[in-house]
């Protein structure tokens, strides 16, 4: 079984960061993407970044040139550092490790005021 854990969310003025956290735990052979999507109120989820195991990563536009997303491998961590936040980035934050099945973390809200 794996088990997906995020951290790092919280309260930011608007033009400030954060940086998330999500470790991936448990009976893992290989992943194959890890990433994060995100879900404001009365939205549907989103893609934020996404980062597979080929090297291969994608922003949503809204956030290219502001989010960056690493990976440690040796860890099963990714975290996805935030800058030059805005309130429209206000959402829980939820991070996924694709293995043979999708696990998702618990999620991490992420509150930007203006």
């Amino acid at each position: 079984q794996v088990r997906v854990v995020e951290s790092g969310g919280g309260l930011v003025q608007a033009g400030g960061s954060l940086r998330l956290s999500c470790a991936a735990s448990g009976l893992i052979f290989r992943i194959y993407a890890m990433g994060w999507y995100r879900q404001a109120p009365g939205k549907q989820r989103e893609l934020v970044a996404t980062s597979t195991s080929g090297g291969s990563i994608k922003y949503a536009d809204s956030v290219k040139g502001r989010f960056t997303i690493s990976r440690d491998n040796a860890k099963n961590t990714v975290y996805l550092q935030m800058n030059s936040l805005k309130p429209e980035d206000t959402a829980v934050y939820y991070c996924y490790v694709a293995l043979t099945t999708i696990t998702w973390g618990q999620g991490t809200q992420v509150t930007v005021s203006s």
